[in-house]
């Protein structure tokens, strides 16, 4: 019988992990998955040790969970910038990456050119204040860029031309994503995502963004004309929904 992987074992201990809670229900579901009941148990104890070293329990403002380190077996790792010279950015895998690195990489292109340590992406949760937006980094659903620049509670740290740039960036992006500039207790420097992880408008508009790989002339870097009437009557609206709801 050919020996099944550790990946194997513990995705299958994640699948029937509920069952799988006393020794009695130990027995049964992991046999009918395949699993030694031992090799179920071991998967099931670095499940645990995982968690309690990664999770804290408690949501970011957002609602999604903060987690207490990054790069370490978590969901939030150091992502590349493609075309920003950056070292990467620490953010949570999957569709806020794809959103975060996309805003990222605009701002770059469109409202001011990055250098490296411009950017910053997770942070630990005992260094945000967890009644904040700022606390959406701890979960790896935000970024700052250049907060040494645009330090929170200072207004008008962008050119108009910039902030035009910007509101053309949250208009793309179908407002899944706010800035701190909208926030009554002001941080420009900040960009975080503003849905809940059930909310289906994220993986929507990370989907299209991926598409543009495959779509000369689309994407960050693309040529855009910010003064365009539809652009602009876009980016005008959702500037105005996103005050409203500070």
């Amino acid at each position: 019988m050919t020996p099944i992987s550790r990946r194997t074992i513990l995705a299958r201990a994640v699948a029937i992990s509920a069952a799988a809670a006393s020794s009695y229900l130990l027995s049964s579901p992991a046999q009918a998955a395949g699993v030694d009941p031992s090799q179920l148990r071991s998967a099931l104890d670095e499940m645990k040790s995982r968690n309690d070293h990664v999770l804290t329990g408690k949501l970011s403002v957002n609602g999604w969970e903060m987690e207490k380190v990054a790069d370490n077996r978590g969901n939030i790792y150091t992502r590349p910038t493609p075309g920003v010279p950056l070292d990467g950015v620490a953010v949570r895998m999957g569709d806020v990456e794809t959103v975060l690195i996309h805003l990222v990489r605009r701002f770059h292109y469109e409202v001011d050119e990055l250098r490296k340590g411009d950017v910053i992406g997770w942070r630990s949760p005992i260094t945000v204040q967890k009644r904040l937006p700022e606390s959406n980094q701890a979960s790896g659903t935000a970024v700052q860029i250049r907060p040494g620049h645009y330090p929170a509670g200072a207004q008008g740290g962008f050119f108009p031309q910039q902030q035009i740039a910007i509101r053309d960036i949250l208009a793309e992006l179908d407002g899944i994503v706010r800035w701190g500039g909208d926030d009554r207790k002001v941080n420009e420097a900040l960009f975080y995502i503003d849905v809940k992880p059930s909310d289906g408008r994220l993986s929507k508009v990370a989907g299209r963004i991926r598409g543009w790989k495959d779509e000369p002339g689309q994407g960050a870097g693309a040529p855009v004309d910010l003064m365009s009437r539809m652009r602009r009557e876009s980016a005008m609206a959702m500037e105005s929904r996103q005050r409203q709801a500070a």
